[in-house]
């Protein structure tokens, strides 16, 4: 693999953790967000510091031959640490256990950072290694115990990855249990790494030359493994993330008839600042929401309790379910209300009103808005045929 085979996915994680970047800043306090964002962060460090012009690189600021290798180390191990954090934060359960589980992943991990740096301190590597560190120092007394202690960490890991998710997936469906078989999909891929890179080195210690599976093979195995995780990982979040985005655009939509509705006789008419197109859907949702219930308020003074009850009536005998009817009763009060607020002279209420009563329940606007238009019940109250 040369360097724009590393390259290539560091910038793809960058350019995905900066659209996450935004959302990390309105909710730092969510665990399973920060989780993503670290293991989007890790996973692109990794592929960038593993990429051959990098390390030489490094190792020439440093100053310290091979410095690269405990630092590629490291940041795998960190990279473990944060899938196996993440995994425990997204399946959730007791907010004290998920703490627990996170911390002793994260010190067990951070042990063996420390154990890196300090056996490669240890260590004596005067040749400059750049794609055969393992297999050419597999001998060398405490960099053999350094390897051996990194691949042992990414042995646990994707052993831990692979048990968790793989049950996990046997308890859920659809987007989330594909997701997390991508991800046991993935995690294949890096124990396959770690069983050529083992055998590369096995074989060093007893004499051999097997060096092309930990520099040729192993490379390719693990930048397969990474990417199918990363897929794994952020499918799931993605498409819930795009679920609830068209969720709330329809739900804007469909609130569109009784804003409309509204829209003649409402206090923010002509007043309101206008939106722009691009500003967040929950936020549209919420202005649309907020204008409606001026306009409700508005024509407070118009309601007719006894139409609406009247209208209750007609749409439970029509069919309707008791959440539909309490919806077209509204609707249609809503639009006698227009109707009378319209034809009163100066937009002078009625002098003798039948009040409304503050209802028990919010009302429901989306259901409201969609029988404005479809509602026999309320199209007989525009007509003035209703009973």
């Amino acid at each position: 693999m040369d360097g724009s085979s590393y390259y290539l996915p560091a910038v793809a994680m960058a350019a995905v953790l900066a659209v996450k970047c935004p959302s990390l800043r309105r909710s730092w306090r969510d665990p399973l967000l920060r989780s993503v964002c670290w293991l989007l962060a890790l996973t692109g460090l990794v592929f960038f510091f593993a990429a051959p012009p990098t390390i030489a690189e490094v190792n020439d600021i440093v100053g310290v031959t091979n410095v690269s290798a405990p630092l590629v180390y490291c940041l795998l191990s960190a990279f473990s640490a944060a899938c196996l954090v993440l995994i425990v934060n997204w399946r959730g359960g007791p907010p004290e256990r998920t703490r627990r589980l996170s911390r002793r992943w994260i010190t067990g991990y951070g042990v063996v950072i420390v154990a890196l740096v300090v056996l490669f301190a240890l260590g004596d590597t005067p040749v400059e290694r750049l794609r055969d560190f393992d297999t050419y120092y597999a001998d060398e007394p405490f960099v053999r115990e350094m390897i051996v202690l990194y691949l042992g960490a990414l042995a646990v890991a994707g052993v831990a990855m692979n048990v968790m998710c793989g049950r996990w997936a046997l308890q859920v469906h659809g987007r989330l249990r594909a997701g997390l078989l991508i991800i046991v999909a993935g995690y294949v891929c890096n124990i396959a790494y770690l069983t050529a890179k083992s055998t590369a080195v096995v074989a060093r210690w007893n004499g051999g030359n097997l060096d092309h599976l930990s520099t040729d093979v192993a490379p390719v195995l693990a930048s397969a493994g990474a990417q199918i995780s990363a897929v794994g990982f952020c499918l799931p979040l993605a498409c819930q993330r795009a679920g609830d985005t068209w969720s709330t655009w329809c739900t804007y939509r469909r609130l569109g008839p009784l804003w409309r509705e509204l829209a003649p006789v409402a206090p923010y008419a002509g007043r309101a600042a206008r939106m722009s197109w691009w500003s967040p859907a929950e936020l549209q949702v919420t202005r649309r929401e907020s204008d409606i219930h001026d306009g409700l308020l508005s024509l407070h003074p118009y309601f007719d309790a006894g139409l609406r009850a009247r209208a209750h009536a007609a749409a439970l005998a029509s069919g309707s379910d008791p959440a539909q009817a309490r919806a077209e009763a509204d609707a249609a009060m809503v639009a006698a209300a227009i109707r009378s607020r319209t034809a009163a002279p100066e937009g002078r209420p009625p002098e003798s009103p039948t009040p409304t009563e503050p209802t028990e329940t919010p009302r429901d606007l989306v259901r409201m808005s969609q029988a404005l238009h479809h509602s026999p019940v309320v199209q007989a109250t525009r007509t003035g045929t209703a009973p």
